[in-house]
């Protein structure tokens, strides 16, 4: 098996078992279905481990996974010649500020809000990466963003997301980590060559870890870890291996493959996830408007798919 995978955006990878069953499709289901349910596991785990320290051993948990991953895969952790700095900010911008913003945004507001928020991600790489010429926009992608948000406002409206002073902090902290992610999707759109995805992510996660651990230094130190139970330790499992390793590197590689707009419109199904999820474990039964929404943001995604 080759080291490597070309992914350069529009050329399709290798014709492997696994390269033909990871459809661009197939894998961002995964991917919201487990960001659907992080919302969740956050919250739960910072009511045992403040946000900073939390995020700070999930992520050098999840780094040294990569780490090792690519060693087996590649051989090797070294940066291509010439792609260090271009590394490091993609990291820092990707990472360790997007984390920092998210992590602590989200102990200051709901999660409706903060869903509500993130979905916003596509509209804010389709207007930029237009801007820049990065993103090819045509009407379609206009169509299918403006269905896809109309969704997203009608069911976080059913859930409870609303503006007020008490959430207004946490909120704006989580718009910025959305710039933030919105930077780091349109910039690994420039990684070109035959850097695989693998690599491309890990050296991102190596560059962006270090910040989020100083971070988080201070709160590891004043953390009560006798309070940090088995839901913490199911949190920290959760978000780093999944949510972390196992997306990071299905949603870069198919940011690569499809771009950046496409990739990122599936998560606006993730409101459509969290309210499903609500419904057995919360006893929140889904409402007609919900319905409707649900049906608006997933024609949205369906349009922007589009050839």
């Amino acid at each position: 098996m080759p080291s490597t995978i070309e992914v350069q955006t529009g050329v399709p990878p290798r014709n492997s078992f696994f390269e033909k069953l990871a459809t661009p499709d197939l894998t961002m289901i995964l991917v919201v279905l487990i960001w659907g349910g992080n919302f969740a596991v956050l919250k739960t785990a910072y009511s045992q481990i403040a946000p900073f320290p939390f995020t700070a051993i999930r992520f050098a948990l999840a780094t040294v996974l990569m780490m090792l991953l690519l060693w087996w895969r590649e051989g090797d952790c070294r940066f291509p010649p010439g792609t260090f700095w271009k590394f490091v900010w993609l990291g820092v911008i990707g990472n360790t500020v997007y984390q920092a913003f998210f992590a602590n945004g989200l102990a200051r507001t709901t999660s409706a809000n903060s869903s509500l928020i993130v979905t916003t991600t596509p509209a804010m790489v389709a207007l930029a990466g237009g801007l820049i010429g990065l993103e090819k926009i045509t009407r379609w992608t206009i169509l299918g963003l403006a269905l896809a948000l109309c969704g997203i406002a009608i069911v976080m409206g059913t859930r409870g997301a609303a503006l007020s002073s008490r959430t207004l902090i946490g909120d704006l902290m989580i718009l910025v980590s959305v710039a933030g992610w919105a930077a780091y999707v349109l910039g690994m759109r420039t990684v070109k060559g035959h850097i695989s995805s693998l690599r491309a992510t890990t050296l991102t996660m190596i560059t962006g870890t270090p910040g989020l651990i100083l971070l988080g230094l201070p709160g590891l130190a004043q953390t009560d870890w006798s309070r940090a139970g088995g839901t913490a330790l199911f949190g920290i499992f959760y978000s780093a291996v999944l949510a972390l390793v196992t997306c990071y590197l299905l949603y870069n590689r198919n940011v690569r493959l499809i771009g950046g707009v496409k990739t990122t419109i599936y998560g606006c199904v993730i409101p459509v996830i969290a309210a499903a999820i609500a419904w057995p474990v919360l006893g929140e039964r889904p409402t007609g408007l919900q319905a409707v929404g649900a049906i608006l943001i997933i024609a949205g995604v369906l349009v922007t798919r589009r050839k």
